[in-house]
C-alpha cells in the first residue's frame, strides 16, 4: 500500500503551495529538530508575508534570543512584546475592507488566543487551523519524536523510512541537493511538487504571490481558497 509522505518545517502560517502538497499526501512529517535560521531574507519559520497598501509586509511572530545552533522546537516565543496584538492589529489595519474579513478575522483572533511559549507549538496550531478552513487536515509526526540520524538526503531517508513511506513529495526548491537515487536505493520514489501559483483578486493593486494564505482566505473566502488550493479555478 502506498503512502506519500510530506516533510518541511513547522512555518508560520504559510503559503497556498504549501498546503497544495497536502491534496496527495497521507502525512505531514514535521521538521521541527533542525536548526532555527531567522538571518536570512528566506526565513520562514517566524514570519509570513501579507498584502498592504503599501505592498508586500512581514507578519512576524516576537522569539527570543537563542544561540545559532538551537533547534526549531527549542525556540521560546518572546514574552517581552506584545507580538500576538501587533499582529492582530496589522492584519485588522489591512484587511478589513477584504470581502471575507469578518467571517474570518474571529478564527484568527482565536489563534491568537492564550499561545503556547514554544514557536514551534503556535505554528503548528496555525497550520492545523489552515488545514482545517482548507479541508486538507494530515495527521502530522514531529521529526524531534523519531530519534532522527544523519543530514540532507540521509536525514529525510531515516525519516521516511521510520514512517513507512513509500513515496516522498518534495518541494521543487529542494531539487539542488536531492539525489533521488539515494531514495530510490531505500525503497522510496520521489515526487516533485508541481505547484502553479494561482492568481485571485487581492486588495491594493497589481497581484503579489507567494503571501500567507491568509491573503487568500480574506479575499476569496473558505470556498475560494479550497478551490485555489487544489487547482480548480
Amino acid at each position: 500500500m502506498n503512502k506519500t509522505v510530506v516533510i518541511h518545517q513547522p512555518d508560520f502560517v504559510p503559503y497556498l503551495g504549501f498546503f497544495h502538497r497536502f491534496v496527495s499526501a497521507d502525512l505531514y512529517l514535521v521538521l521541527d529538530h533542525v536548526q532555527f535560521v531567522n538571518a536570512t531574507s528566506q526565513s520562514w519559520t517566524h514570519r509570513d508575508k501579507i498584502k498592504t497598501a503599501q505592498g508586500e509586509k512581514w507578519l512576524t511572530l516576537s522569539v527570543q534570543k537563542a544561540p545559532r545552533d538551537t533547534a526549531i522546537n527549542e525556540i521560546q516565543l518572546s514574552d517581552k512584546v506584545d507580538w500576538a496584538r501587533n499582529n492582530l492589529n496589522l492584519l485588522a489595519q489591512n484587511y478589513r475592507k477584504a470581502p471575507y474579513f469578518m467571517e474570518l478575522f474571529p478564527l484568527v483572533e482565536k489563534l491568537y488566543e492564550a499561545p503556547p511559549s514554544l514557536l514551534a507549538d503556535f505554528n503548528l496550531r496555525s497550520i492545523e487551523m489552515l488545514m482545517d478552513l482548507l479541508d486538507l487536515r494530515r495527521p502530522l509526526l514531529r521529526s524531534s519524536d523519531l530519534n532522527p540520524v544523519g543530514a540532507s538526503n540521509e536525514l529525510l531517508i531515516d525519516l521516511l523510512k521510520k514512517v513507512e513511506a513509500t513515496h516522498y513529495l518534495s518541494g521543487v526548491g529542494a531539487k539542488d541537493y536531492m539525489r533521488p537515487d539515494l531514495f530510490l536505493e531505500a525503497g522510496i520514489k520521489v515526487i516533485w511538487q508541481e505547484f502553479k501559483h494561482p492568481v485571485y483578486p487581492q486588495q491594493f493593486g497589481e497581484f503579489i504571490p507567494y503571501l500567507s494564505t491568509l491573503d487568500a482566505l480574506f479575499n476569496c473566502g473558505v470556498e475560494g481558497t479550497r478551490k485555489l488550493v487544489r487547482g480548480e479555478v
